[in-house]
């Protein structure tokens, strides 16, 4: 048997490989920080043997509540994922799996790679409708990128979305190709109606860094994104930096950042209730908006998710809360799940990229119905 992770993404230490009924492995942390729980490793040689593989420091994870009711995902193939049993046992997260070829992939959630963020890049500039800009150059000389979708008027909409602050949510991006897909297709209505009015800016991977090495969720030097929005410096979250400018430019009149949660298995939204200048024009703006998203995807609910700050105390800090606060504009971010979605369950797949895309494709008649009610 084997275990390799030299590949983009590829994370796991192995601690004892010689029993296939007692594989040790350990979750290794952030190349520059203790976040832990990202995991994404080849298994070969052990096709038709039961394989039992413990993971023992599965309780020093950032999120060990991400385990309660968790299922790992395999791959034969890379493009089609599938669950697998998994518990949580002592502190100890165990997955037993018995792979049906040599060569099978394990990871904490479907993975998107630097290849396919590449390729989405291309694909969307090929549309005609798009406009590829590079924003300035990750801590390890990646390029961060913005795609400008629209006719850039002065009198146009200015919506903002950037994804994958947290590398290892990579539902993030499985959602901005939804997204894009359906935005940049001349037949669609409604993104014809959106394009009419509105110009986009996306930036479909905000932490290519922390992707490819493997990171839960900080880019190369450890900086932690979702917390750097207040200062960001070139040098230590130079991704926010170069965002945050290119905002200060252009405005903005609408904002969704999109993640994934580890523990909550629904998907929800985080509003900016808490910021200073929120007022009843935005909150009026945010009920519709959740209405239309409901409409629009059954996946979507509002009863579960993170408490709401109080008046006074959000953490301008974070993206959603000082996008609304210096542009007084509708911001949210979008949480989707690790595990499954309990509102809908899929035994087989949980919640996986295509899910993620579909709830991409589908945020575009949220972003229609709010339209007119942005300035």
């Amino acid at each position: 048997m084997k275990i390799s992770t030299q590949f983009d993404a590829g994370s796991v230490i192995v601690t004892d490989l010689t029993d296939p009924s007692n594989i040790r492995l350990k979750i290794r942390a952030d190349n520059a920080s203790e976040f832990a729980q990202w995991f994404y490793f080849r298994l070969q040689g052990a096709a038709y043997q039961n394989c039992v593989m413990h993971f023992e420091n599965a309780a020093e994870a950032a999120y060990p509540a991400g385990w309660e009711e968790y299922q790992a995902v395999a791959s034969y193939d890379r493009q089609n994922w599938f669950r697998v049993p998994t518990r949580y046992e002592n502190g100890v997260l165990t997955i037993e799996h018995t792979p049906l070829s040599n060569s099978v992939y394990y990871a904490y959630f479907e993975p998107y790679s630097y290849e396919q963020h590449l390729n989405l890049l291309g694909e969307a500039q090929g549309s005609g409708l798009c406009q590829i800009d590079d924003l300035g150059s990750t801590i390890q000389g990646r390029d961060i990128n913005l795609l400008t979708i629209g006719n850039q008027a002065a009198s146009d909409l200015k919506i903002w979305i950037t994804a994958r602050q947290h590398p290892g949510e990579t539902m993030a991006e499985w959602f901005i190709e939804g997204f894009l897909g359906r935005l940049l297709d001349p037949q669609d209505p409604t993104a014809r109606t959106l394009l009419d009015r509105a110009t986009f800016y996306i930036v479909p991977n905000m932490n290519p860094d922390g992707s490819v090495l493997g990171n839960l969720r900080t880019n190369a030097a450890g900086a932690n994104l979702n917390r750097e929005w207040l200062e960001p410096t070139v040098e230590y979250s130079p991704e926010v930096y170069y965002v945050r400018e290119k905002m200060q430019q252009t405005g903005v009149d609408m904002f969704l950042d999109i993640h994934g949660d580890e523990a909550i298995p629904f998907v929800f939204v985080a509003g900016t209730e808490g910021v200073p200048s929120y007022n009843e024009r935005i909150a009026n703006l945010e009920s519709q908006f959740k209405e239309a998203l409901a409409t629009a995807s059954p996946d979507f609910q509002d009863e579960y998710g993170y408490d709401k700050d109080a008046p006074g105390q959000a953490n301008l800090s974070m993206a959603t809360a000082w996008v609304g606060e210096n542009f007084k504009c509708l911001a949210y971010t979008l949480e989707m799940p690790f595990k499954d979605n309990n509102n809908l369950p899929d035994d087989d797949f949980g919640w996986n990229g295509q899910r993620s895309l579909r709830l991409g494709e589908a945020m575009l008649s949220a972003v229609l119905a709010v339209l007119p009610k942005l300035r």
